[in-house]
């Protein structure tokens, strides 16, 4: 089974689920937050600041969590408004990852194309598609973050 990369964005409406699940849990932790605060008691007032202080932090990486998916999701749509998404044909697996042999046999192509121009935002987002594909998470966050402000430098 082959795929191009076009099918390989992550599906909208899985992370709009995961996020509508993390809300959820936020809210019910900040719910017992105020349960443990109005006891009155010490420990419980302790215990209450100590959950209202994990749901805000956890509220605040929520949001960045989805801003990020969006910028991202934005920039892929204008490369591929612009024709610039690759081409490349590669045989996945039947989750419809692709296989890591192939991402890895098509890597050094995008590393030359980031090392031949690195202030070019396209080549640093395609770049992070095949870190993404070869399984590599942080290097294809770090590559998707420098394509984010390289495209707004370029504004």
């Amino acid at each position: 089974m082959t795929s191009t990369w076009r099918s390989l964005r992550s599906p909208f409406w899985g992370a709009a689920l995961m996020t509508l699940l993390l809300a959820l849990y936020i809210g019910l932790v900040g719910q017992r937050a105020v349960a443990f605060v109005a006891t009155g008691q010490p420990i419980g007032i302790g215990i209450g600041v100590a959950l209202f202080v994990v749901a805000a932090i956890g509220a605040l990486l929520l949001v960045l969590e989805v801003r990020f998916g969006l910028r991202i999701t934005r920039l892929g749509a204008r490369l591929e408004r612009e024709g610039a998404t690759p081409d490349d044909v590669v045989p996945v697996r039947p989750s419809g990852r692709p296989t890591r042999e192939a991402a890895d046999e098509l890597f050094p192509r995008y590393r030359d194309a980031v090392e031949a121009d690195p202030e070019d935002w396209r080549g640093w987002y395609r770049l992070g598609i095949v870190y993404d594909a070869a399984g590599d998470r942080k290097r294809a966050r770090a590559a998707m973050r420098t394509a984010l402000a390289k495209a707004a430098a370029t504004r």
